[in-house]
């Protein structure tokens, strides 16, 4: 008997990410964003964490192989529209997660190289760092890191100074990716400045106001929404403009779940919160170099 081939009526996005018990940030909060934005999330957990809203405590890595079973028994079963990579927690998992990835080309990767959590905890190690430089960034459709994250990953032993985000974004596109979001949360100006980088230079970039408070799960969310826009169809530069006003609209509507750091809501829409949330400025662009 032969088998139908699958068509699934909602896009499916299949992520690598490690267990946030708070569900502030981690695989949790990518299953929220992407089932929010009405894809269908499949999951291969990388690790567990012991974290709340306020730090992280620890990080447990799940073994390779089986983090390695458990996506390859997935991508055997349903189609995949698009790939979201978190926190890996170990080189063996990078290079696991490689070795699935180089096997389907055709399928776009968003990777969010989360280097640290929100209060400074250390996710990534260097020798975590060197090995998502060499073997991921190669298959990367597009890269979502902040500021500090880019800088990190960009740096040079040859640098005598700290490299400019145009300098980083480059020298990221060199190493492989074929597109850069540097998001400026953490940069020190009145709104944050998102921008987006192609072979070309700059391709959009934006404003939006600055929100008081600290959130736990930005980035996550961001990363799996940009995912979530790709797997439905949507071309990068739609899907980053898209993508950003919903992770605006999450942290415009978060809620205070904990003690520490404010965690995004999701689905806001389901509750009225949904507002006008254009960025201030900005938008296209004329390409220039980096």
């Amino acid at each position: 008997m032969t088998s139908t081939p699958v068509s699934p009526s909602l896009p499916q996005v299949l992520v690598f990410a490690a267990s946030d018990p708070s569900s502030g940030a981690g695989i949790q909060a990518d299953l929220l964003t992407l089932a929010s934005l009405g894809c269908h999330p499949l999951t291969a957990l990388t690790a567990l964490t012991v974290q709340d809203t306020t730090g992280v405590q620890s990080v447990h890595p799940v073994a390779a192989d089986l983090l390695e079973q458990q996506a390859r028994t997935v991508l055997e079963d349903m189609p995949v529209h698009a790939f979201k990579i978190g926190v890996l927690g170990s080189v063996e998992n990078v290079v696991a997660v490689a070795e699935i990835l180089s096997d389907y080309p055709e399928i776009p990767l968003v990777f969010d190289p989360v280097l640290a959590s929100g209060r400074g905890d250390e996710l990534s190690g260097e020798e975590i760092i060197g090995a998502m430089r060499e073997l991921l960034l190669p298959q990367t459709t597009l890269l979502t890191p902040n500021a500090p994250e880019a800088r990190r990953l960009a740096e040079s032993d040859e640098d005598e100074e700290e490299p400019s985000i145009e300098v980083c974004a480059k020298r990221l596109i060199e190493m492989g990716a074929q597109y850069v979001l540097i998001t400026g949360t953490h940069e020190n100006t009145a709104q944050v400045i998102n921008t987006l980088y192609g072979p070309d230079g700059v391709i959009r970039r934006d404003e939006w106001e600055r929100l008081p408070g600290s959130y736990h799960g930005s980035g996550c969310t961001l990363a799996s929404a940009i995912a979530g826009c790709i797997a439905g169809g949507a071309s990068i530069e739609d899907a980053v403009r898209d993508a950003q006003d919903y992770t605006w609209q999450t942290l415009k509507n978060g809620f205070r779940g904990g003690m520490g750091q404010f965690i995004p809501d999701r689905f806001f829409w389901a509750r009225g919160g949904e507002e006008s949330a254009e960025p201030t400025t900005g938008s296209d662009e004329p390409k220039a170099d980096a």
